[in-house]
């Protein structure tokens, strides 16, 4: 089924359901047991914040809840919760037996359909959430990123990068979900292998790189500079200097400070006397 008049016709119902529930006189609102609705197999969100949650809980104790839930009625008179998840959630956990509801009549694939463009256009999903609804209803219906945008809401382009964070590795998704690192973040590192992804996103976490720092650490791994020439061993210098001993002897004799190493033979020097010294044992060669 092309994702086209159909879908548009559905999220119409949908839509005139929603406008229906502020009017107290619809007919097409119902109480239901809450333990009767299901949830939706399709839902693509999986992160629900929980400090929200109690918060949109508080709000339906005090105020009531003022847009009712979507479902439609399955063969054993239980209910599929079509839109409204984070309702329903809230409701629960403000200890209400019934919730507020309109009855749909949808087929599984428009179930699919109004679960995941609900959410896009609520922005109830996160980035990974919303790239595997995306990817989701392209492959499902068929359809070129544009004809998505015009469904959605959505520019081609937003739609476009989005799609390719799913080229990441799981450990990078996982944490990019979790608000871990960012989209800004994560985008800088399509291209590099699974391990240097992981690389990466410890060293964003642990060092709290800003996405430029993080563009720089990808570009060494991208482009990692030529291996430095290993120092040149230096020559064996220990030479053979037993033969200087008389020598040494002799200038010690006379009371004049040698020193000898691998490099040098030093005499100091203090005198006239001292260099008259020196000439006695060296002659003609100084």
């Amino acid at each position: 089924m092309a994702l086209g008049r159909g879908l548009s016709e559905l999220l119409g119902e949908v839509e005139t359901a929603y406008s229906r529930s502020t009017t107290q006189h619809s007919s097409g609102i119902k109480e239901i047991d809450v333990e009767l609705i299901k949830a939706n197999p399709n839902q693509p969100r999986k992160v629900f914040d929980e400090e929200r949650l109690k918060e949109l809980s508080e709000s339906i104790k005090r105020h009531g809840l003022l847009q009712p839930v979507t479902v439609m009625q399955d063969e054993e008179d239980n209910y599929i919760l079509v839109a409204g998840e984070r309702r329903l959630r809230a409701h629960k956990l403000a200890g209400l037996p019934t919730i507020k509801a309109i009855i749909t009549n949808i087929e599984e694939l428009q179930l699919r359909e109004v679960a995941l463009i609900e959410n896009i256009q609520r922005d109830d999903l996160n980035i990974i959430e919303l790239a595997y609804s995306y990817a989701q209803l392209i492959n499902e219906h068929n359809i070129t990123h544009e004809e998505l945008s015009n469904r959605v809401y959505k520019s081609r382009t937003s739609i476009t990068n989005t799609l390719r964070l799913l080229q990441l590795s799981s450990y990078v998704q996982q944490h990019l979900a979790n608000e871990k690192i960012s989209a800004g973040h994560a985008k800088i590192l399509i291209g590099l292998n699974d391990e240097e992804q992981k690389l990466v996103v410890d060293s964003v976490i642990g060092q709290k790189l800003s996405v430029r720092e993080t563009e720089n650490l990808v570009k060494e791994l991208k482009n990692p500079t030529l291996p430095k020439e290993p120092k040149k061993k230096a020559k064996n210098n220990n030479l053979d200097l037993n033969i200087l001993d008389d020598i040494v002897k002799n200038l010690q004799s006379d009371k004049l400070k040698v020193k000898v190493d691998n490099k040098y033979f030093k005499i100091e020097i203090h005198s006239q006397e001292d260099i008259e010294k020196i000439s006695k044992h060296f002659g003609n060669t100084l």
